[in-house]
């Protein structure tokens, strides 16, 4: 299948830190179609030799074993060009047209990885220029607006250009592959399935921690923190997969309906919910790697006095019949102990122990990051007779180990995806809308207070409250356990 695949943004972060290495990887695996051209498109005036040399230098800093060799990356630049626009100019997207007719590709997709406030501007010029038709498909990456209004006006542009079968809303954390196996481990196996329900869970947590700073986008992120950034998206996208009811098949839009239950399902906040559940903090000066690290208000390009928020930590429940009852909490910050995302599904106790000593509960951790993998922790005998006790156990599954082969990044799997025009791993608008519509009253409330974030020093777990938060519960975080 011949396809066009173009950067806008060609030049940025996004595009040669996180899209050209997968693009490559999918190269590398033989996966990308052959009969491919992938386009940048930026601002500045260079050739085609000019930008294979930009990306050529950037491929330096990605790690080792996905760097390419001179012999891979000659083959692999073939496919990559370059093209100077202006992207508020329609006689720069109508001679974009003209590139993309002149070969009349099965597929064209259009990638957006531009600052969200240009997606307006860019969707409506490639409307204007023709730039639509049924073979092609535009990429939208998060974050997709600021808040409700800013989300809706956006959907409103881009549905008035595109169909919605034609929109991939990107959510790289889909693409991960211990998440696309969620689907497998509930509706691909028996084992789970029947368990997976209020009679047999406790609670389930989703952390997202990572245990890098802001660094230099300190203006970047102080427009967004820790809510819009990971909550509104990735930590409500996971929650939607690991609450979901089976759908009735394998279809994109089954998938999706599903998960938009989900989502107005989520019991809504109020401004007295909000001060009792939801936690949120600003990290000061601590440790990294045990190396002394600046607070948030330290940071390069971070305004005196934010009130912005580098940790969430929040108490939630799906109301329903099979979840009523059954706390869900989520936690995502900047400058944690360390960089791990998982989920964790804690069993609820057996209703009569007849073993003495150990009163541990089952529990699932799903490894999304900085592994892809497994483990069933269980309880088994130790030792006999008269000292006869059980013991914690873990079954592991490494992923890497398991397909060491066969494995896809999150965005290489998203990229091909978009390309095939699979929209499984991607978000419908109403499932968008929807989250916003559920985050509001947190953003609406923490407006409302002066008080702002609370404290807690870089390198741990984020402020006490956070403890305090599952406590009530008689629960404890994954890693206080």
């Amino acid at each position: 299948m011949s396809f066009d695949l173009v950067f806008f943004g060609g030049t940025g972060d996004l595009t040669w830190r996180k899209l050209m290495p997968a693009l490559f990887q999918a190269f590398r695996h033989g996966k990308l179609p052959p009969g491919g051209r992938i386009l940048a498109v930026a601002r500045d005036e260079r050739s085609d030799e000019q930008y294979r040399a930009l990306i050529r230098e950037r491929f330096a800093e990605v790690e080792p074993s996905k760097r390419p060799s001179d012999e891979e990356f000659a083959r692999f630049a073939e496919m990559l060009h370059y093209r100077r626009m202006d992207l508020s100019q329609p006689e720069h997207y109508a001679g974009l047209k003209q590139w993309i007719d002149a070969r009349d590709a099965d597929t064209a997709v259009l990638y957006l990885a531009t600052s969200p406030y240009l997606f307006p501007v860019i969707c409506e010029q490639l409307g204007a220029a023709g730039l639509n038709g049924p073979k092609v498909r535009v990429v939208l990456e998060k974050p997709l607006g600021h808040d409700l209004d800013s989300a809706r006006q956006i959907n409103r542009v881009v549905r008035s250009a595109f169909h919605e079968t034609q929109a991939f809303r990107i959510d790289h954390y889909l693409g991960k592959p211990a998440v696309q196996n969620l689907m497998a481990l509930r509706f691909g196996n028996t084992l789970f399935e029947p368990l997976w329900r209020r009679e047999c869970i406790a609670n389930i947590q989703i952390t997202l921690a990572e245990a890098l700073g802001v660094g230099t986008r300190g203006d970047y992120y102080d427009k967004t923190g820790a809510l819009r950034d990971m909550v509104q998206n990735h930590a409500l996208q996971l929650l939607t997969m690991i609450a979901m009811e089976p759908p009735s098949t394998n279809d994109a839009d089954a998938i999706r309906d599903e998960k938009l239950k989900v989502l107005r399902s989520l019991k809504p906040f109020t401004p007295d919910s909000v001060a009792r559940d939801v936690v949120r903090g600003q990290y000061r000066a601590g440790s990294a790697d045990g190396k002394p690290v600046v607070g948030y208000l330290e940071e390069v390009k971070v305004p005196p006095g934010s009130h912005c928020e580098t940790f969430v930590a929040l108490r939630t429940e799906v109301q329903n019949w099979r979840w009523a009852g059954v706390p869900f909490y989520l936690r995502t910050g900047k400058r944690l102990a360390a960089r791990d995302s998982q989920i964790v599904v804690n069993f609820r106790e057996v209703p009569h122990p007849i073993f003495p000593g150990t009163r541990r509960a089952n529990k699932l951790v799903i490894k999304l990051q900085p592994e892809d993998g497994l483990e069933l922790h269980l309880l088994a005998v130790k030792g006999g007779g008269t000292n006869e006790r059980l013991t914690p156990v873990s079954l592991d599954l490494d992923f890497d180990k398991a397909f060491p082969t066969e494995r896809v990044g999150a965005y290489e799997r998203l990229l091909l995806d978009a390309i095939a025009g699979r929209l499984n791993l991607f978000v419908r608008s109403d499932e968008q809308e929807q989250a916003w519509t559920w985050v509001m009253p947190i953003l609406d409330a923490w407006a409302a207070d002066p008080a702002g974030p609370r404290p807690y020093a870089a390198g741990t777990w984020g402020p006490a409250a956070a403890s305090a938060l599952v406590a009530r519960d008689g629960c404890a975080w994954d890693e206080e356990e």
